[in-house]
């Protein structure tokens, strides 16, 4: 009986080599199917020797049962693992087919708009500016008041803002970054802030409900509108070539004092007139003038000692001029054949 007990321990062990080799040679779900139904199946080799446990003693069919046990076990968890690899392999091959032949990826490239807004920062960054950011949700003091915009001003109307909860707004420009930042900072400073704003407009050509926005700020002993218009023209022959030219227009704006309109040449015919500037051969392109003293005092800077000069201008009016473009839903409309062409 030692002898029937020693053979049948030695077939067990011989079956788990067995396994062992064959196992090693899985490459696919199949392969791996098979293998369980070979082994573990009803008719499979395992339950073949648990179905002779029969001929063996009382005494003796514990101990070659326990052996058979763990083979089973043995096998279930090698198979369970490769289980595991080969479905997550099926899944990529699904995924990637590797005989199709290669495919040239599409390499992203930067919005115009972005394009245009790193060319600002980068001219006035050169003239000694630097970029000041602030948050889009602003409250009316920000906006409004600090600018000298008191309630009731035409500015503060319901059709030109969107106005949120516990007095708060998105921002209807930049401007209120150039608060912040002479509520922190003693002069002299001189920044640029760029960003997104809102303002209810119905879109048209001209006119978006969110765009981008550009505005300098330079405040310091002796400041004058000289060289606000020094700063105007450098960055426009920066932009857009050495023979443009500019004009100031007097203006009104409620946190500057004197204000002016500020227009380009327009590019499209060089002055002579066209529909693009309407005949008038200059592109108007935003507002600058210098800092009212009124603004000065909401931020504890003495007018008597300072002044300073603001200027603003829109990303998309001047991404318009520079590419001659003229409608500002193209920007927004996410059409390829236009986007493929910067």
């Amino acid at each position: 009986m030692n002898n029937v007990k020693s053979n049948i321990l030695d077939e067990i062990n011989s079956l788990k080599n067995q396994f062992n080799k064959e196992f090693d040679k899985i490459i696919n779900i199949s392969d791996l199917n098979q293998i369980r139904v070979n082994y573990l199946g009803r008719k499979g080799f395992v339950s073949s020797y648990f179905r002779r446990l029969g001929e063996f003693s009382v005494e003796k069919r514990p101990l070659i049962g326990n052996e058979l046990n763990e083979l089973k076990k043995y096998i279930e968890e090698k198979l369970k693992e490769v289980n595991k690899r080969l479905i997550q392999i099926e899944k990529t091959e699904k995924r990637y087919d590797i005989t199709l032949p290669g495919f040239k990826r599409f390499i992203g490239k930067k919005h115009p708009l972005t394009m245009i807004m790193e060319e600002i920062k980068s001219i006035f960054s050169f003239m000694g500016f630097e970029i000041a950011e602030g948050p889009e949700i602003e409250t009316d003091y920000y906006n409004f008041e600090a600018l000298n915009i008191p309630p009731g001003h035409p500015a503060r109307e319901l059709q030109d803002t969107f106005y949120l909860t516990n007095n708060m707004l998105l921002r209807t420009h930049t401007s209120p970054v150039q608060i912040r930042i002479m509520e922190k900072t003693k002069p002299p400073i001189r920044i640029i802030a760029p960003g997104r704003v809102f303002r209810r407009d119905t879109p048209d050509a001209t006119h978006s409900p969110i765009f981008m926005q550009v505005e300098g700020l330079y405040v310091d002993k002796n400041v004058t509108f000289a060289e606000l218009k020094g700063i105007i023209l450098t960055f426009a022959r920066a932009m857009f070539g050495k023979d443009m030219k500019i004009r100031f227009r007097s203006s009104f704006f409620p946190f500057t004092e004197p204000s002016a309109e500020y227009d380009f040449l327009c590019m499209f015919c060089k002055g002579k007139g066209c529909k693009i500037c309407k005949g008038a051969g200059w592109v108007e392109i935003s507002g600058a003038g210098m800092v009212d003293p009124e603004v000065f005092k909401f931020v504890n800077i003495d007018p008597e000692i300072y002044s300073g000069y603001a200027f603003g201008m829109g990303v998309e009016r001047i991404a318009m001029f520079k590419y001659q473009i003229d409608d500002i839903r193209t920007f927004y409309e996410n059409d390829m054949r236009f986007l493929n062409q910067f």
